[in-house]
């Protein structure tokens, strides 16, 4: 690596422009094989992406100009591209450079092992091209074994059947009814991917699904083993809590032919995928994989937007060939934080559908529904398993017309929802400064029940007198009403971030009385664990709340709400955990609040884009805020659509 060019990698990183692993990743492929400057500056890019989410660096960029990718300037970007000299000047030139490094294996050259891939105009981290690769050939056989194996007649008959008794009044508007169709699609192979902005009823078609299964399973009914999982905690207890109603709901109108709460009842909790995997600590290994796998016949995965490329490879090496993996999530929220868009990448066409002729057929004589000429077309395997749910039930209003405006883009349609203020449900606040969001965090705003006040002034009220379970029953109504507000940020670091906010909330709690804090620990503290602990058996990304143990007096408790459940861990044990009375909108995902707060700082940056104000705004159950002090942030949030470098989607050929 040149001086030049270590020099201004130095710079950058003491900047906070670019990760230190980055650096360090391009001197350790110079110490291995020496290298090209140039091979050494797109190491720095190529890692510097995958901590932004990105499977790979497409070469392409690096002969333009990748700065909009990273977040930087113009001018940052020639600063670090002008230490090298001999620059390619197109793709092309990239790939003759690289296929010639002694750290590259050019896909279809002998592959010795080294640490990166290139393929065509991608170069990978080793480990992402496994991944991505592994991902790809697992959809792919799925999807296409469910299409060759089409049911035959007397099978296609036992499921109109059934799903004729699970939807039993016609769609509104005699429309097409996306969720009967989901169900039936997802029983025609071993792959069923269910896609829907909130509202649209995901969970209430899995709950049919699940039915359907039950009810088609003959003789292997009583022995259906059956697998409910997400990506969090929060996410996995909505799940279960949400089958079970509707399962519960579902019991009368199926009749005594399929005892649906008997089958209900003998599936277990849902967990975490981490927890489905079997994760070891201090290792990315897990219990469960090809040599190990599932013990499960269905796998339902809620949330799978959240799921990186990493989770979805280790994932589908576990699972059995012969099971069925049905996944549920919304492909319009964030992506998830570590590399890789796999719900957005299997996805990509689902507004389409592009259904075959094959499958439209099968639809017909499995549901009676005719699917509109405008969905048909020639989509690949995956599409044919891909079902989109087109019509929200619940999610309406100004908060879901507003979630509409942002997702297409329509700026101007957003603020005029915001501005309008329609019914309280939806409002605007322009704060000067953050002790401004104070009054708010505490009480709300006027029209808009919220603020921390109320569940602080039940603690401070403390537990009525009694046994163990009316303390678990005050536990659970101060748990509830915590989970009732929450205000969200773009950003962790600077004053309009989690770090800021935190602390000044925090501080005025406390001088308006409803805390006393006398360290790090105090009644009222909500806190967010930041690392998976399995001897606690908390995970990262749950969110728990600070209160007196009964048994120990003058001890604190951290508890955690899992549904209709509640654990604890005393507040001593636990070691990796923030202060939560503000967190990110990438942590949000998977939970749902009656109010929603979402914080927008006074600059625009990388991570802010339309996915993040729409994954904020889908928060919200019954009123939703923004506070932002730059409206001209929001507007190029909304005008920005985040896209992740990846080959996953060629490799789908969907």
């Amino acid at each position: 690596m040149s001086i030049e060019l270590l020099a201004q990698v130095d710079a950058l990183t003491e900047n906070g422009q670019l990760r230190r692993l980055s650096g360090a990743f391009a001197r350790f492929i110079a110490s291995v094989g020496g290298g090209s400057p140039q091979l050494m500056l797109a190491c720095v890019l190529l890692s510097e992406l995958e901590g932004r989410g990105h499977s790979c660096l497409v070469l392409g960029e690096l002969s333009s100009d990748p700065a909009a990718l990273l977040g930087w300037s113009g001018d940052e970007w020639r600063a670090l591209r002008d230490t090298v000299a001999d620059w390619p000047k197109n793709a092309a030139a990239w790939q003759t450079l690289l296929a010639a490094c002694d750290q590259v294996w050019a896909v279809g050259d002998l592959d010795f092992q080294q640490p990166l891939v290139l393929d065509g105009e991608r170069l990978y981290l080793r480990r992402y091209y496994r991944d991505e690769t592994s991902v790809a050939d697992a959809v792919r056989g799925r999807a296409l074994g469910g299409v060759l194996a089409a049911d035959a007649d007397a099978e296609t008959a036992e499921v109109r059947r059934w799903l004729d008794i699970l939807f039993p009044h016609p769609a509104r508007g005699g429309d097409t009814d996306w969720q009967k169709v989901a169900c039936a699609v997802a029983m025609r192979g071993k792959l069923g991917i269910i896609t829907g902005g909130p509202g649209t009823g995901k969970t209430y078609t899995v709950a049919r699904l699940l039915a359907l299964l039950f009810a088609t399973a003959g003789e292997r009914q009583a022995g259906l083993r059956i697998a409910l999982a997400a990506p969090t905690g929060k996410a996995a207890a909505r799940l279960k809590q949400s089958i079970d109603v509707a399962l519960d709901d579902l019991a009368d109108k199926a009749g005594s032919a399929l005892p649906l709460r008997d089958l209900a009842s003998r599936m277990g909790a849902a967990r975490t995928l981490h927890s489905l995997l079997g994760a070891r600590p201090n290792t990315r290994a897990f219990l469960h994989h090809a040599g190990n796998p599932l013990d499960v016949d269905v796998l339902i995965v809620d949330e799978a937007s959240m799921i990186h490329l990493e989770m979805m490879s280790a994932l589908l090496a576990a699972l059995p060939a012969g099971a069925t993996l049905i996944l549920l999530g919304d492909k319009d929220q964030l992506a998830s934080v570590e590399a890789g868009a796999v719900l957005g990448d299997l996805c990509h066409n689902a507004e389409a559908g592009a259904y075959l002729p094959e499958t439209l057929s099968y639809v017909h004589a499995s549901t009676g529904q005719r699917i509109p000429d405008s969905f048909a077309g020639d989509g690949g395997p995956i599409a044919q398993q891909t079902v989109m749910l087109r019509e929200s039930r619940r999610f309406g209003g100004p908060i879901g017309a507003l979630a509409l405006a942002v997702n297409a883009g329509h700026a101007a349609a957003a603020v005029e929802v915001l501005r309008a203020g329609e019914d309280g449900k939806v409002a605007w606040i322009d704060p000067a400064q953050p002790s401004d969001l104070l009054q708010l965090a505490l009480a709300g705003r006027a029209g808009a029940a919220g603020g921390y006040q109320a569940y602080l002034k039940m603690i401070k009220a403390g537990p009525p007198e009694g046994d163990e379970a009316g303390h678990l029953a005050w536990v659970k109504t101060v748990l509830t009403s915590f989970e009732s507000f929450r205000i969200l940020c773009a950003v962790r670091e600077g004053e309009w971030g989690v770090g800021g906010l935190n602390d000044v909330i925090e501080q005025r709690l406390q001088t308006a009385g409803l805390l006393k804090r006398s360290g790090e620990w105090y009644a009222g503290r909500p806190v967010m664990v930041t690392r998976n602990d399995y001897g606690t058996n908390v995970f990262n990304g749950d969110i728990g709340l600070t209160l007196p143990d009964p048994a120990r007096p003058g001890a604190l408790r951290v508890y955690f709400s899992d549904g209709e459940k509640v654990r604890s861990v005393l507040a001593t044990r636990l070691r990796n955990v923030e202060t939560a009375f503000a967190m990110t909108v990438h942590k949000s995902q998977g939970s749902e609040f009656l109010h929603t707060v979402l914080v927008l700082p006074k600059e625009k940056g990388g991570m802010l884009a339309r996915e993040l104000i729409y994954t904020g705004i889908t928060r919200a159950r019954d009123y939703f805020t923004l506070l932002t002090p730059n409206g001209q942030v929001l507007l190029d949030a909304i005008a920005l659509r985040t896209q992740r470098a990846s080959g996953l989607r060629g490799l789908l050929g969907n």
